[in-house]
């Protein structure tokens, strides 16, 4: 079953990470962050809402439809100088037109049944000369073969059915950058992003991880019988008494307002 974005049992699950120096290295090569006002759509756990300040953003504002989510990031953040969350939709999010200079998506728009209305909305509260950043995965993406450094891959080995539900929501590089082009955006641009997701101590870590499905909406549609099968298929292929340095790969689409 996919995972409940609404249930107050997930409202963590998005919080449990921070954001890498890799993707830091990247915004900084795609904007300059700093005295920036950004929004941060569909922050879930505000994991990237606050390392936009920690890059210098004036402000930022998370939105997100779940209130769970919601309730789980104020948790992560505290109270920040420049941070605020606020429920909405990303298509209709309540901020008012031309008032951020950077909208931010990341993992979001396989989300979405309309990519297009989310672009207009972007477009809408971005000031003239603003950029739209999104960032998620193709399937080209998720599919790359499992190994200790991309453990996403072996979910397809252990459950191929996993693949299937992939296929069907992961956007095409070519549709978003026709959506944004369609919004009005200028200088549309896609890009690749590999990003560390996380280091963990050992195998055991990752299996603690896995059957907790931090961060990873895919692993809801297992139950738990097959979560810990899943988990055992991984744990077999990774090397004992070894850290373990996952990375994800990512596309990475800009337009200008």
């Amino acid at each position: 079953m996919p995972i409940d974005f609404h249930s107050t049992a997930n409202r963590l699950t998005y919080t449990r990470r921070t954001a890498g120096d890799d993707w830091g290295r990247a915004v900084r090569a795609l904007v300059e962050p700093r005295g920036a006002r950004v929004a941060d759509i569909g922050c879930g756990g505000g994991v990237y809402s606050a390392a936009w300040l920690d890059l210098g953003a004036a402000s930022v504002v998370g939105v997100d439809f779940s209130s769970a989510m919601l309730a789980g990031a104020r948790e992560r953040c505290g109270p920040r100088p420049g941070l605020s969350f606020r429920q909405g939709d990303a298509a209709a999010t309540g901020l008012p037109d031309a008032g951020v200079d950077i909208v931010f998506a990341r993992a979001l728009i396989h989300h979405l049944d309309d990519l297009r209305a989310c672009c207009a909305e972007a477009y809408r509260i971005l000031a003239p000369g603003g950029r739209l950043i999104v960032q998620d995965r193709t399937i080209e993406d998720v599919s790359r073969p499992g190994s200790a450094e991309h453990l996403r891959g072996f979910f397809f080995e252990g459950f191929p059915a996993l693949l299937e539900v992939e296929r069907a929501r992961r956007p095409s590089s070519e549709g978003v950058t026709a959506a944004l082009r369609a919004a009005g955006f200028d200088a549309v641009r896609a890009r690749p992003l590999v990003e560390v997701r996380r280091t963990y101590a050992d195998r055991a870590e990752v299996r603690s991880d896995l059957l907790a499905r931090t961060g990873r909406s895919i692993l809801h549609e297992l139950d738990e019988a097959q979560l810990a099968a899943l988990a055992d298929h991984i744990e077999a292929r990774l090397p004992n008494g070894a850290a373990i340095r996952e990375s994800d790969h990512w596309t990475v689409w800009t337009g200008v307002r």
